[in-house]
């Protein structure tokens, strides 16, 4: 049965802190230990145990909405560590692969900066080392691409497709980076660099890249958002991505891409567009649009390395996509009419896809099995703010992130200006972040659940 939760300030228990972002609040960071060099020659033959352990919720990066500001605070003893100037007036937000770093992305500029989160862990060998410091402003940047725009996170890697620009003759590239070349400020990056501009999606994928080709014969336009029909699989050689394959299945305006364990899937006018890694190859075939999406084409897709199905979304409508048994189906749950959504996200462990909405709720789905399927139904939602929706500010909406090291998400709300904490496993608000400014947009960041991986790249 769908159960409804109803946050109400005032009951709030004690015992959750309220905090309140200040300019001038004060940051004091304690190193579990001092910062070693990579190869410091840990093998000692000692049974280390959770020396090197840190637990920690995480952390939290803050975009203000009415500053050209960015705020990081600690999650576990409720403060603000510091706040940084941008460098550009147009920003989102993101997290690096391994969720040390803010990604802040402003695409008009041709610019992506970072901020480093001051959580993160290293392979020693012998142990996993984790370190806490305090945040700090990095000097690596990406500034010789043209328009930024999606940034895919998968496997350890970040993809960023810069679609180019046809006004200034600029053309769409491909670059691919991880938490290390950010730290090690790396120069060159793997890459694609295209002979044409295009509003491009690429998916990292082990040694391989899969990106969106545009053939030369397609009609260019003057804002840049030209939609590519096919998919290339690229192999990483010499620091360079190769084009080894291109898939037969076309793609027509092709916009929105996810992968799981076994499949990427792309968003087409037609229908969805599925990959299948067998070793160094990839088998293509789609799974045609159902009448319940009518003339609207998926251009918006999630996947999970955990979940067998993709959530897709078609003109508001949910469905969700079984690669296995190549079907396609409306979900149960839909959003009421004039109701639309704002942002969306698996959970950290791929059980369940959150839904939050203009009207003030997050929706919680989960998977359940019946006569041999799997169907995402509602298991509940969260009504995550108590004033009034109509009095949001111009411009902003609710945001939310998901931990990655538990089942919690944070939802930003720019009307009551804080941030609320929404336990996963029972539905309810668990705690209040005050903010002293209206946030646009929010990202986790720390060390991460370990995941297995066991699938062949």
């Amino acid at each position: 049965m769908t159960k409804l939760f109803k946050l109400k300030l005032i009951a709030l228990a004690i015992s959750s802190t309220l905090i309140t972002a200040c300019g001038d609040a004060q940051t004091n960071i304690v190193e579990k230990d001092p910062i070693e060099t990579p190869d410091d020659g840990h093998g000692d033959g000692h049974d280390h145990g959770d020396e090197y352990t840190i637990n920690s919720l995480g952390r939290l990066a803050v975009l203000a909405g009415n500053s050209n500001e960015a705020s990081i605070f600690d999650l576990d003893d409720n403060v603000l560590l510091d706040s940084f100037s941008l460098v550009n007036s147009s920003n989102t937000l993101s997290a690096s692969p391994d969720f040390r770093y803010a990604v802040i992305n402003s695409r008009a500029q041709d610019y992506l900066g970072f901020i480093d989160g001051g959580l993160w862990r290293e392979d020693h060998g012998a142990h996993l080392h984790d370190y806490e410091q305090a945040p700090v402003w990095s000097s690596y940047e990406l500034t010789t691409a043209s328009r930024p725009t999606h940034l895919v996170n998968y496997d350890g890697k970040l993809a960023v497709f810069f679609d180019g620009d046809a006004q200034s003759g600029t053309t769409a590239s491909v670059s691919v980076l991880t938490d290390n070349d950010i730290s090690n400020a790396t120069p060159t990056l793997p890459s694609i660099s295209y002979n044409i501009n295009m509003h491009g999606v690429a998916q990292p994928r082990g040694e391989h890249l899969l990106s969106t080709i545009r053939r030369d014969d397609a009609q260019s336009s003057s804002n840049a958002k030209v939609l590519p029909d096919q998919v290339g699989v690229y192999h990483l050689h010499d620091g360079e991505y190769e084009l080894e394959q291109t898939l037969s299945v076309t793609c027509p305006d092709l916009h929105g891409a996810a992968q799981n364990h076994d499949y990427i899937a792309f968003g087409c006018r037609d229908g969805v567009l599925l990959a299948h890694q067998h070793d160094n190859e990839y088998d293509a075939g789609k799974i045609i649009n159902i009448d319940a999406i009518g003339d609207a084409r998926i251009g918006t897709l999630y996947g999970h390395e955990h979940s067998d199905t993709f959530i897709g979304i078609a003109s508001g409508v949910f469905v969700s996509i079984n690669p296995i048994d190549a079907e396609m189906e409306a979900l149960e749950w839909q959003l009421d009419e004039g109701v639309s959504a704002v942002s969306y996200s698996f959970s950290a462990n791929g059980e369940q896809f959150l839904v939050l909405d203009n009207s003030g709720f997050l929706n919680v789905l989960e998977v359940h099995a019946h006569d041999g399927h799997t169907h995402w139904e509602l298991a509940g939602k969260v009504d995550i703010t108590a004033e009034d929706v109509s009095t949001m500010p111009d411009g902003m909406k609710f945001s939310m992130t998901v931990a990655q090291n538990g089942h919690f998400a944070y939802v930003a709300d720019p009307i009551a200006q804080h941030v609320v904490k929404v336990h996963l496993d029972d539905l309810e608000i668990e705690g209040e972040l005050k903010l002293t400014f209206p946030p646009a947009a929010i990202t986790w960041l720390g060390i991460a659940q370990e995941e297995e991986h066991d699938h062949v790249h």
